[in-house]
């Protein structure tokens, strides 16, 4: 496999997790100012479109999860945020099996027009199994759901790019079909993103393949070096044209003044720990990475502490001061990150921070490397930013927000 070329002249992406599931981000009974209705995540959204986020992601669950009792359906919530901004790319989580790749293009497409091109999937090839068996649905065991995934990331590609659009598969069979109006035409983007998540073998292979973003749970540097190789060298072998997917990755973000404070808040988080909900994600996570034929992917070897954030966060260590988290976050853009995704205790306030607080000294950072490495960072490509904007929404708003 040839060796990865880091893009050091693209700044990096910044997206945060929508809390639209209830109890926030971890499965804990600390304090967490969030809030899982739309009135609370409308605002969020316009503060982190302004704050430098470009990206927001739309979590998917149908049965209680995580601790959680209560979750908005993804797709339509995603629509709602991006009604209700004018920047910020939203998102939707979906699983194949759930949906059917063609109703879903046409879904996206609409999205797409109804937002002047902001509309973006990721696909989640799903772990849950009850979710499937008590819906009734097909249950496919862990290698085979990303051979289905495939054939449904095919499917919406070919949809939003070709006339007549055919494809014969093992699980979709599309005849001679256009879909019009096609996508939304926006510079640099062929049509909507597709990001695609998981750690395994498969997933890799899979997302290699066919995605524009492979997304991964949280991981140190070193893991997620071995993410990002699987990923190419399945680019690669499959010849990718024009060009291997493009690499995010989750993190949980406690940015306190002092390093001290920041690990206390680690440490109050997973010490208040709702036990019997850990321990029940834990069993239920069994049909993802573990039960893959190599033993590898999500969740394949999460501690009882991991697994309180429940996509790993803890793992990508953007834990301390604003400075250390700026350091560690262009350490991982050195290996080839191009996004990060981040999720937080307290979502307005702490989303606000990270813009004030956090992205200067990263701007600062990445242009320091890319002039190191013979070039020069393109500020064009900075996202547009308004902390008067910001200013006004979180002082009308945040003195309300609870959990």
């Amino acid at each position: 496999m040839s060796d990865h070329v880091i893009d050091f002249e693209t700044p990096l992406k910044f997206a945060y997790w929508v809390p639209n599931v209830s109890g926030g981000l971890v499965v804990s009974t600390i304090e967490q100012r969030t809030n899982w209705e739309f009135d609370y995540n409308r605002t969020l959204a316009r503060i982190a479109e302004n704050a430098g986020f470009e990206y927001a992601l739309t979590q998917t669950r149908y049965a209680a999860s995580y601790g959680a009792d209560k979750q908005h359906e993804a797709t339509s919530f995603s629509l709602a945020l991006l009604g209700a901004t004018e920047r910020l790319k939203v998102i939707a989580a979906v699983h194949p099996g759930m949906w059917h790749p063609g109703v879903l293009a046409k879904f996206i497409i609409t999205a797409d027009h109804l937002s002047g091109g902001r509309a973006a999937v990721n696909i989640v090839s799903g772990w849950l199994k009850d979710e499937f068996v008590n819906f009734g649905l097909e249950w496919l065991e862990h290698d085979e759901r990303y051979v289905r995934t495939e054939e449904f990331i095919n499917v919406l590609r070919g949809l939003w790019t070709e006339q007549g659009y055919s494809q014969s598969g093992k699980y979709y069979n599309i005849n001679n079909f256009t879909l019009n109006p096609a996508p939304v035409s926006v510079e640099g983007r062929p049509h909507p993103e597709i990001f695609f998540g998981g750690n395994s073998t498969a997933a890799q292979a899979a997302a290699g393949r066919t995605a524009d973003w492979y997304f991964s749970n949280g991981r140190d540097i070193e893991g997620f070096k071995a993410n990002i190789a699987g990923v190419l060298a399945a680019a690669e072998e499959g010849r990718r044209a024009p060009a291997a997917p493009r690499f995010g990755l989750n993190g949980f973000v406690i940015a306190r003044d002092t390093e001290k404070e920041a690990h206390e808040t680690l440490r109050e988080i997973v010490a208040k720990a709702h036990r019997p909900a850990v321990e029940g994600f834990a069993a239920a996570v069994k049909e993802a990475g573990q039960s893959t034929k190599d033993g590898k992917g999500m969740w394949e070897d999460s501690t009882f502490e991991d697994l309180v954030q429940y996509n790993d966060g803890f793992r990508t260590k953007l834990i301390g001061t604003p400075e250390q988290i700026a350091e560690r976050i262009v350490e991982y853009k050195k290996i080839g990150v191009n996004l990060l995704l981040t999720c937080y205790l307290h979502f307005q306030e702490e989303v606000e921070a990270f813009g004030r607080d956090v992205l200067p000294i990263v701007r600062e950072l990445e242009a320091d490397l890319a002039r190191k490495n013979g070039t020069e960072l393109n500020t064009e490509l900075l996202p547009v930013t308004n902390f008067d904007a910001v200013r006004e929404l979180t002082g009308s708003n945040l003195a309300g927000a609870g959990a």
